[in-house]
């Protein structure tokens, strides 16, 4: 399907939000993705997969897209594209790593990087959807200036618990020491394992497979641990 670009905005020194507008789009969960097709002249085309920023709203599409050097797509996406651009889309993609606004289960959101993408659309969905389910948040990012979608951190949801783990630079007055995400995080910033959440977690391979584990050394149970890995192809 074909998207138009009707505004781009700049999150981070290194990643842009693209709004889209999707003819014919049906709609999608929290946490799915699509494929972005690029074809050049000659007829070469490579293909990447980003997850949807927005929550679900009629055709209109967010992805937010982390500039990969020497990439083939993320450049174009970033430094190329403008507003009245089209995209070649399919999607959307994914029924594993979604959350269901219908769901009252507690929710625990464990990021590192771009991806906190996905989960910020769990948490715009949450609130679209007047849901009740309680949600926390623990994102690690490098230092303050790499944090995607500021400007809503900086709008607090008062029901929505989130903890920063900043691993090089933390900002002024934060009261934990910079350091990678550990035991700690999880475990005084997370649910308990009997409260039995649904656990999310996004981002880098070691990110990722090191969160998990704390999650089931904690005590969770595995298969309520959902994840989904990003980097470069």
């Amino acid at each position: 399907m074909i998207a138009n670009v009707v505004d781009k905005r700049v999150e981070t020194p290194s990643a842009h939000t693209l709004v889209l507008d999707v003819d014919g789009w049906p709609g999608h969960l929290a946490g799915q993705h699509v494929d972005v097709r690029l074809t050049a002249e000659d007829g070469y085309s490579a293909q990447r997969s980003y997850s949807i920023a927005s929550a679900r709203n009629g055709g209109r599409v967010e992805l937010t897209v982390q500039t990969v050097p020497d990439g083939e797509v993320s450049p174009y996406l970033a430094d190329v594209v403008e507003p009245g651009d089209q995209l070649e889309l399919r999607g959307p993609i994914g029924g594993w790593f979604v959350w269901n606004p219908d769901s009252t289960r507690p929710v625990l959101l464990v990021g590192g990087g771009s991806g906190i993408v996905p989960l910020r659309a769990m948490l715009r969905a949450r609130h679209d959807a007047g849901s009740r389910a309680l949600f926390r948040l623990v994102y690690s990012v490098r230092e303050p200036m790499e944090t995607y979608f500021a400007d809503e951190f900086a709008r607090p949801d008062p029901v929505v618990d989130v903890h920063f783990v900043h691993t090089r630079r933390a900002p002024v007055g934060s009261r934990r020491p910079v350091g990678r995400l550990g035991i700690a995080d999880l475990n005084t910033h997370g649910w308990p394992p009997d409260f039995e959440p649904d656990c999310f977690v996004c981002g880098p391979t070691g990110f990722v497979e090191t969160a998990a584990n704390i999650l089931v050394a904690l005590g969770h149970e595995p298969r309520r641990i959902r994840t989904e890995r990003f980097g470069p192809t």
